[in-house]
């Protein structure tokens, strides 16, 4: 008897195991890029490794809440000096083209992330400036009417709400239009905003929470070190976004 009992006991273990492990993720399908635009110092002819800290460690915490790494592609100025997941060279053609094809795919969302340094023109990415009109069309060719993250950690980032906000859009960017944004230098482990992106994601239910808790994570950091003028990360949610866009899996709760 003992032994009919453990079997069903091991047999109920392994049941149940199975169910777990085929539990999907609550972004599975969601297509995602991260790029680290640059890897020079903010107003230093030096190097940085911030950028591509940020890039490594946002996608570490966006897997632990449930995107899946099949679907996502990374990108480095200098992707061989980088080890770990397989990085492409960051180039504004590159990154549209990968985007459109795992877009092709995986088809319940998207989210880009591009942390980098920025001007009232556009983000920084390789040798070129992106300006907000060309990722704005790169996003609807890509995603269409999919609810989509776009996440920008860059001085005047701020430019790029108007060309990318709509109905099915979160977008979150580290500054107003008309303001910097901080820890770009040499010895900075992340920029301050993408450190609190990684510090705020483990804690917020979903993007919308995540938001909150970043852009109140920036202000504090900000007071802290008497860091002026603010950055004020700038925030537009569409309806069909709020609606539309899962919550997020695993995390340790507020």
């Amino acid at each position: 008897m003992r032994s009919i009992r453990a079997a069903l006991f091991l047999l109920a273990m392994a049941v149940a195991g199975c169910s777990q492990a085929q539990t999907p993720r609550p972004f599975h399908g969601w297509a995602w890029v991260v790029v680290a635009g640059d890897n020079q110092a903010a107003h230093e002819d030096t190097p940085t490794q911030a950028f591509d800290n940020a890039r490594r460690d946002v996608v570490a915490a966006f897997e632990a809440r449930g995107f899946d790494p099949k679907s996502l592609a990374q990108f480095s100025v200098e992707p061989a000096k980088h080890g770990g997941a397989p990085l492409l060279t960051s180039a504004p053609d590159a990154i549209v083209r990968t985007l459109g094809d795992l877009a092709s795919t995986s088809k319940a969302g998207c989210l880009v992330y591009i942390t980098s340094h920025g001007s009232p023109d556009g983000v920084v990415v390789g040798e070129d400036v992106v300006p907000p009109a060309f990722l704005a069309r790169a996003v609807s060719r890509a995603c269409g009417a999919r609810p989509t993250a776009v996440i920008i950690s860059a001085c005047f980032s701020g430019v790029f709400i108007p060309a990318l906000r709509g109905p099915d859009r979160f977008v979150l960017t580290a500054a107003r239009r008309d303001r910097s944004s901080f820890g770009c230098g040499e010895s900075d482990r992340y920029p301050f905003f993408d450190g609190c992106v990684i510090e705020s994601l483990p804690l917020s239910t979903d993007f919308i929470d995540l938001a909150a808790r970043a852009r109140a994570c920036v202000a504090k950091r900000e007071d802290e070190e008497d860091m002026r003028p603010r950055s004020q990360p700038q925030l537009s949610v569409g309806p069909a976004f709020r609606r539309l866009a899962p919550a997020f899996g695993g995390g340790v709760g507020p």
